[in-house]
């Protein structure tokens, strides 16, 4: 046979999903864009590879964030679950909604389940972004991590049939979040601006109070006086409240601490 006549084989190109629009995520948790409604495909549909196509950044937690929830007694789980580590091009982001409420025990039960199905070379990282708010608790400040999506996941994995079927079929798991009726990744971009949201060092402190509020001044020289919120400032944990002094309203800065709902 003629040498020249023998063609070499073509390679098959990798499939995978198409990249989200980017979305900017702002410094503030209710800017945040939501997540898209949550698709129940009967199957995970793919297509071929672009040239050019970007490697999916990895999601480091900067802290170990160990979550509180109900139902789990006194006992706290990461939010962030490395199943194993893997460059793997393939592997991508995936949102993943689950029952609000108990996102950090349908991690724990995904984890486990991939090990059991000898699934950790598809399944790599679970991830419930979290980020460190300050709440007042019985005039205390305490800090708490606060999940940013409630009621979703985000799944690191090489999406196929038998990867799409471990984790749509773990009990909690209600859907992917997609386009029409296909699992849709999101974006190298997304994805950064997701990290450097969660990697924010400074504590934020969560309130219960709103402008306009009347409120009882409980420490300091101004104790035991009522008055109404003029300003708040939740970055510093400041708050300032007008105070009628000799029949003049009068604006007094103080803690969030020194203040209560009357």
């Amino acid at each position: 046979m003629n040498d020249d006549l023998k063609k070499p084989k073509e390679e098959a190109e990798e499939e995978i999903g198409e990249p989200t629009p980017t979305v900017e995520v702002e410094t503030e948790t209710s800017d945040i864009p939501a997540p898209q409604e949550a698709t129940d495909p009967t199957s995970p549909e793919t297509e071929q590879e672009e040239e050019g196509s970007e490697i999916s950044p990895p999601m480091p937690a900067p802290t170990e964030a160990k979550l509180e929830e109900r139902g789990i007694g006194s006992k706290k789980l990461s939010g962030h679950i490395v199943i194993s580590k893997s460059e793997d091009p393939r592997a991508k982001w995936y949102v993943v909604h689950t029952t609000s409420g108990h996102e950090v025990r349908v991690a724990e039960s995904l984890r486990q389940r991939i090990e059991t199905m000898g699934l950790t070379e598809k399944v790599f990282e679970l991830l419930i972004p979290t980020q460190d708010r300050v709440v007042i608790r019985s005039g205390r400040k305490v800090t708490i991590k606060e999940k940013i999506f409630p009621g979703y996941l985000l799944v690191k994995m090489v999406l196929d049939e038998d990867a799409w079927l471990a984790v749509r079929t773990t009990q909690g798991v209600t859907g992917f979040v997609g386009a029409g009726n296909k699992p849709t990744p999101l974006s190298n971009a997304e994805v950064e601006n997701i990290e450097k949201f969660t990697s924010a060092p400074a504590a934020r402190y969560k309130v219960r109070f709103s402008l306009g509020e009347a409120v009882k001044i409980t420490d300091g020289p101004f104790a035991e006086f009522l008055g109404t919120i003029n300003e708040m400032d939740e970055d510093k944990g400041k708050v300032k409240v007008m105070v009628s002094i000799f029949g003049r309203e009068t604006p007094v800065e103080l803690d969030f601490l020194q203040i209560a709902k009357v």
